[in-house]
């Protein structure tokens, strides 16, 4: 026995939060035809599961597709499936979710909901995709039969009070959901959906990769006089060519770059391509792309980033950041999960567990392939390293969890080949019997470094120095403490002490005496030099300049000091201090001066010079130029 056509009414809060549901959710109204399309994708899988697990259904699974029919006439659109279908009860358990149980209700299990990811889990499973179509239609129209009954269903509602629901007897199998549109309104972002340029458009961004074939009828050409017109020919709309879900063997290298290309508005080919597939209770396949070159906005704060995000095929945002750090922003591609939400934000994205276990796995295999390249492909690696070595560096500040793996990949110029950059491993190889530390020195550019006074004892005795230039190299490595067990040292800062134990014992009596010779000058000097220096001492890293500049052990380095005031930062003035070399004949003859002549006040003015000097071949700057040059041209008008 049919049950009648039956009217039920919205519950009071209804149309409100139907209204909250279509509006918050979803900011592009073009959304509404991914919807759709996606439950149609969905009943046709499960018709095709069911045909397999029950072989007295009876159904027809010949051909499965979807069709999206317009009418621009009449204004209605309609996106027809032969799946599973449903019945009676499916309708308003599913379709009419919302009136059935009550808006109280859901929203109290809203409230309920201990963060942002169930609550969009609730949102899903209240059905809230499917009345995404009244934000384009007046009245919708959803006629269904179940695989395998007798009946079908005829649903109907304006999205405001009440919606009716009654039997139908000569349905087809599958659904078919009619949307009768509202007038167009592009200053709203409305479109004319009944035109069948709009509706590719939207087909091939958000469900081109779509498992079923999407049909609608082409335009038909324009008869010529005397003759009927032909038949509108039915063309499939969506390519159906989801590369990440097909085997890599049947994938040619052309199809991955034109895949890349189309992702990555790129002209040029990937650099490299990476596939990843996890199975068993969460599944997702990923197909990511390191580009060849770095974009123009690599670091520009108001760049986009991030990979495609799919759920099963049907594309939900273009640069999904919360599947990416902030370091590797320059991969692209795509990532198909099968478990989430299509109700997805980005702000719900960023706390979803499942979406993080993605994330860890793709900068693992992001991170493990560039190790590979580098044994591998020595010249694609150091393509990648030129273009994209500053931003991965980034990951050494805030991914703790990869930070090794960072370190294993990364390149460094250094004093061994002033062509080559060496990798961390190479240079932990080559280090000196008995050297716990990786020294490195930061500096604004190569020369500048390498002519560095704080060079002349490692050059000396041959350590090995890394150069980092990079202005993301001051702050990784203060933040880092070492590599493979081995600390890193900056020979700019802190004491250093080249001389092996047997030096030291050989040449411990002359340090002392050097200490108490010198003792005079050095307390003389850093109180005449206080206002500039925390303190006055000898050097052990010296050989040929008399002085130079270091900085404590925890200090900033002038450069990033002049970064964080660049940034509006306020900082406490930081002293640092002057070493000299006690071999050098300027820095002995001050101290001779000064015992013979301690109240010469022109002493003064050479310790001055001493400190600008040390102060100059370092890189910095002056605090008075103007008084260092009048003191210099003063002391070389002496000399003519």
């Amino acid at each position: 026995m049919t049950t009648p056509i039956e009217t039920l009414e919205f519950q009071s809060e209804a149309r409100q939060l139907l209204q909250l549901m279509i509006h918050s959710i979803y900011s592009n109204k073009d959304t509404f035809l991914r919807e759709l399309v996606s439950n149609a994708s969905d009943a046709l899988d499960k018709l095709r599961l069911e045909s397999y697990r029950d072989k007295d259904l009876v159904a027809d699974t010949a051909d499965l597709h979807i069709t999206i029919e317009s009418d621009p006439a009449e204004r209605t659109l309609t996106v027809r499936d032969n799946g599973i279908g449903m019945t009676r009860d499916d309708v308003v358990g599913l379709i009419g979710t919302i009136a059935k149980s009550g808006t109280a209700d859901f929203l109290a299990k809203l409230k309920e909901a201990k963060d942002a990811a169930a609550s969009q889990d609730l949102i899903g499973q209240f059905g809230v995709g499917f009345y995404a179509s009244f934000m384009v239609a007046d009245k919708v129209t959803l006629v269904t039969r179940h695989a395998g009954s007798a009946e079908g269903v005829r649903w109907e509602s304006e999205g405001e009070g009440t919606y009716t629901i009654e039997p139908v007897e000569d349905a087809p199998q599958g659904t078919a959901v009619t949307l009768h549109l509202k007038p167009e309104d592009t200053e709203d972002a409305l479109y004319d959906y009944t035109s069948p340029a709009k509706i590719r458009e939207i087909v091939k961004k958000y469900s081109d990769f779509i498992t079923w074939p999407i049909r609608m009828t082409a335009e038909a050409a324009p008869a010529a006089e005397g003759e009927e017109p032909a038949e509108p020919a039915v063309e499939t709309v969506n390519s159906m060519k989801a590369l990440w879900a097909r085997s890599s063997s049947e994938v040619t290298e052309e199809e991955y770059s034109e895949f890349y290309k189309h992702v990555s508005h790129d002209w040029q080919d990937p650099l490299e391509t990476i596939r990843l597939q996890a199975e068993g209770t969460f599944e997702y396949q990923a197909l990511l792309f390191l580009p060849s070159h770095a974009p123009m906005d690599l670091f520009l704060r108001e760049r986009k980033r991030g990979v495609q995000l799919y759920v099963k095929r049907v594309f939900i945002m273009d640069d999904c950041e919360s599947l990416v750090p902030e370091y590797l922003r320059f991969v692209k591609g795509v990532v198909d999960a099968q478990d989430l939400s299509l109700n997805v934000s980005r702000e719900i994205l960023q706390q979803d567990r499942q979406i993080q276990l993605i994330r860890r796995r793709l900068v693992k295999k992001v991170l493990s392939t560039v190790k590979s390249m580098m044994s591998s492909d020595a010249d694609k690696y150091a393509t990648f390293w030129r273009e994209f070595g500053r931003a991965v560096k980034e990951g050494l500040l805030d991914d703790f969890e990869n930070r090794e793996a960072i370190l294993e990949i990364s390149s460094f110029p250094s004093t061994h080949d002033a062509e080559k950059p060496t990798s961390l491993r190479e240079y932990v190889e080559r280090m000196k019997e008995g050297q716990e530390h990786v020294y490195y020195m930061t500096g604004e550019s190569r020369s500048a470094v390498e002519n560095s006074p704080h060079m002349e004892a490692f050059r000396a005795k041959g350590y090995e120095v890394l150069v980092l230039t990079d202005p993301i190299d001051e702050m990784w490595v203060d933040a880092v403490p070492g590599f493979d067990g081995k600390q890193f040292q900056s020979i700019a800062k802190g004491q250093v002490d080249l001389d092996s134990d047997e030096d030291k014992k050989a040449t411990e009596v002359a340090r002392e005496q050097q200490q108490k010779d010198f003792e005079g000058l050095l307390s003389w000097m850093g109180t005449s030099l206080g206002e500039d220096v925390k303190e006055v001492r000898l050097s052990s890293r010296l050989t040929t300049s008399p002085a130079c500049i270091v900085g404590d052990t925890h200090d900033l380095t002038p450069t990033l000091e002049k970064m964080y005031r660049a940034m509006g930062q306020e900082l406490p003035p930081i002293k640092r201090i002057l070493e000299l070399n006690p071999e050098h004949a300027l820095v002995t003859g001050l101290r001779e001066a000064h015992t013979a002549r301690p109240e010469d006040e022109g002493l003064a003015e050479t310790a001055e010079l001493l400190y600008g000097m040390a102060l100059l071949a370092e890189g910095g700057e002056l605090g008075d130029p103007g008084r260092f040059i009048k003191l210099l041209a003063n002391r070389l008008e002496k000399t003519l």
